[in-house]
């Protein structure tokens, strides 16, 4: 079911933050079409997961006949969102203006790197390139160490295509209430600069140093980071307030006085050096069962097939089965409109007898020439 049931969104299909964008809305019940190239057709791969829950057709954008028919279809939905860089969609007669023309109520949503202006705006560029520009890359990793790429998950994922959908679903509060569609430019780079906000505060109030590994919240700190267990495996430590951080202290069996004294960031060092020592002389798995029900804070750092048996995950059904795949849920749960996984990805194409009819498209109008 999902909260977004009945909202019909077109998506032209891209690669990362885009198809997870649709991901989302799908997940949460939209009734998301997805639009690929033409000789991609037929093509399947359930393991596909940004395109679970999608309906599918194929188009030639470049042939104007299939245009037609994109905008008689585009008129009929409530939000379209493409992924392309700008510029490209308005030469092949997809762009905002001729989709507003045709559906004034209409979102259009569009994902960059760059954004739709500014000197960059129409050069390549990835996920380590949006956040080296907004300071987050620089932030991670070791003092003595390169910037470390953490996965591609601050741009495309949580400043992309995450950020996307908020815009996208913020943009369609306003037009079901006003009837007024609009543009929603999504940049990569502003969305990573909109996850750094909480940052760029604390700098400014003189609580961060703008170095690798100089921080509470870095690495920097005995009481936030990983260290390793006695198996080479490794547990994550974050008891930050006292509390917490007494528990740990007790948990860990240690009563140097020196602890007590847990935000001097001079001691920092020699502290977090005793403290690896101590947890390296047992087994994650020993680790666990001591902070087991405990408020220290600690947990085991797991990899993604640990992760899909621990218990916690197990109970909360956060991963699902479907059809041999085992997947992150969808998410986030809701109290009425409960959300359902449709289905894995679909053949490419395999939907388009369906939509034709539906939205009353010339079939001939998607044929290959």
């Amino acid at each position: 079911m999902g909260p977004l049931q009945g909202i019909k969104i077109v998506e032209f299909s891209g690669i990362g933050p885009g198809p997870y964008c649709g991901m989302l809305l799908a997940d949460l019940g939209a009734d998301v079409i997805r639009i690929s190239r033409k000789e991609t057709e037929g093509l399947e791969n359930k393991f596909d997961i940004h395109n679970r829950s999608k309906r599918t057709i194929t188009a030639d954008l470049k042939n104007k006949e299939s245009v037609k028919e994109l905008l008689k279809l585009i008129e009929q939905v409530d939000v379209v969102f493409e992924g392309f860089r700008p510029g490209v969609m308005e030469k092949l007669g997809l762009g905002p203006d001729e989709c507003l023309k045709v559906n004034p109520k209409l979102v259009y949503g569009r994902m960059t790197g760059w954004g739709q202006d500014g000197p960059m705006a129409k050069l390549a560029g990835h996920d380590i390139n949006y956040i080296s520009l907004s300071g987050a890359l620089n932030s991670m990793g070791r003092k003595d160490s390169n910037p470390i790429p953490p996965l591609n998950l601050i741009g495309d994922y949580g400043g992309g295509g995450m950020h996307l959908a908020f815009g996208i679903v913020s943009g369609l509060i306003h037009a079901l209430k006003t009837g007024e569609g609009q543009v929603v430019d999504s940049a990569m780079v502003d969305g990573s600069l909109s996850l750094m906000s909480f940052f760029y505060s604390l700098k400014e109030m003189g609580h961060w140093e703008d170095n690798r590994e100089s921080n509470l919240l870095d690495g920097f700190a005995h009481f936030y980071d990983t260290y390793q267990c006695s198996d080479n495996k490794y547990i994550a430590v974050g008891s930050i307030e006292p509390q917490f951080y007494s528990e740990l202290l007790e948990k860990l069996e240690i009563d140097d006085e020196q602890f007590k004294d847990q935000h001097n960031k001079e001691k920092w060092p020699e502290l977090k050096e005793k403290m690896a020592a101590k947890i390296k002389l047992k087994s994650r798995s020993e680790w666990v069962e001591i902070f087991s029900g405990s408020d220290a804070c600690v947990s085991p750092v797991l990899n993604m097939e640990e992760a899909q048996k621990h218990p916690h995950n197990l109970v909360r059904d956060a991963f699902t089965n479907i059809d041999g795949f085992n997947q992150p849920n969808a998410s986030p749960r809701y109290s009425v409109t409960n959300l359902e996984i449709k289905h894995n990805a679909k053949a490419v194409g395999s939907d388009q007898d369906d939509i034709y009819e539906e939205f009353n498209l010339r079939k001939k109008a998607f044929m290959k020439d």
